[in-house]
């Protein structure tokens, strides 16, 4: 693994996700060891990326989640210094980062999406309500991990949604529910891998279930019949190639009563902890999570 140089895992940061990334940060610090790869832990919310280039790395495996992590800032700053570093470029994460923004593109390159609002002080919420029809999802523009995300269920509730999501971030999304199930489909290296169907025990897909519960149900193989999957994968890679996607990402689905598709989002730093979803994806192709790092790492370059 002398191929690979000497290797940094960035993981924790500062973000609001600086626990999910520590996860990740591990798993994939130890599957690299485990190979061999010369890999080190590094977080930056402790050490200034400058010491990226004084301590003599090669190249950058990106586990950060969140702001600073995989919204175009840190990669900019990479791109900078000159170290290859796994994942999106500058300005794929920026806008994967960005719901709205991701979604405005969708839309414009005929891409299905769910209807949307976006909310704020000046709002008139109960158009919005009425517009989009009960129940609504609420969710800060540039967040991931589902922090700050309400299911608003009786009318009257959305100011209160949105006052919780814009403790997170000024931009929030309304979003209109698709109750036909949830899916995801990872992509790596220029293909799309087999879809997952989520399903948690809760009210939805939020931050407990993603990481810490053990009663969030995964299909993989989802379910989908041949020429589904097919169609989502298609859509998988057509969403992430609008945005400017390369290297690995996750683009996340909901589907209604119909079967119709409808892009959610796209994450371009995705999670690898022990829950994560492409690690499952990955498992069912044959590929294990320590090669799936290799893999991952394999792809890093400069812009």
């Amino acid at each position: 693994m002398k191929q690979f140089g000497k290797v940094a895992v960035l993981m924790g940061g500062s973000s609001s996700e600086r626990e999910v990334s520590l996860m990740s940060g591990a798993g994939v610090l130890n599957a690299l060891l485990s190979r061999q790869v010369d890999a080190h832990a590094f977080d930056p919310s402790v050490q200034p990326l400058s010491e990226l280039k004084t301590q003599g790395f090669d190249r950058v495996f990106i586990a950060l989640h969140g702001p600073f992590g995989e919204d175009g800032t840190l990669q900019g700053a990479l791109e900078t210094l000159g170290i290859p570093y796994t994942g999106c470029g500058v300005m794929a994460s920026a806008i994967g980062m960005d719901k709205w923004r991701s979604k405005l593109l969708w839309r414009g390159a005929g891409l299905p999406i769910p209807e949307f609002e976006l909310l704020d002080q000046h709002s008139n919420f109960d158009e919005v309500e009425a517009a989009l029809g009960l129940p609504i999802f609420v969710k800060p523009s540039c967040e991931g991990s589902s922090l700050g995300v309400t299911k608003v269920k009786q009318h009257g509730e959305l100011r209160a949604a949105y006052a919780e999501a814009r403790q997170y971030d000024p931009m929030v999304l309304a979003e209109r529910f698709i109750g036909g199930g949830e899916y995801t489909c990872a992509v790596l290296g220029g293909r799309a891998l087999p879809s997952i169907k989520i399903e948690p025990a809760g009210e939805f897909y939020d931050y407990q279930a993603k990481y810490f519960r053990d009663d969030t149900v995964y299909r993989c193989p989802s379910g989908l019949s041949p020429e589904a999957e097919l169609q989502m994968r298609t859509l998988a890679l057509k969403a992430f190639q609008v945005l400017g996607g390369r290297g690995w990402g996750r683009v996340d689905f909901l589907m209604d009563e119909a079967g119709r598709m409808y892009l959610l989002e796209v994450n371009t730093a995705p999670g690898m902890t022990s829950h994560s979803l492409v690690p499952i994806a990955a498992r069912a192709e044959g590929l294990c999570y320590e090669d799936l790092c290799l893999a991952i790492l394999d792809m890093a370059h400069v812009g």
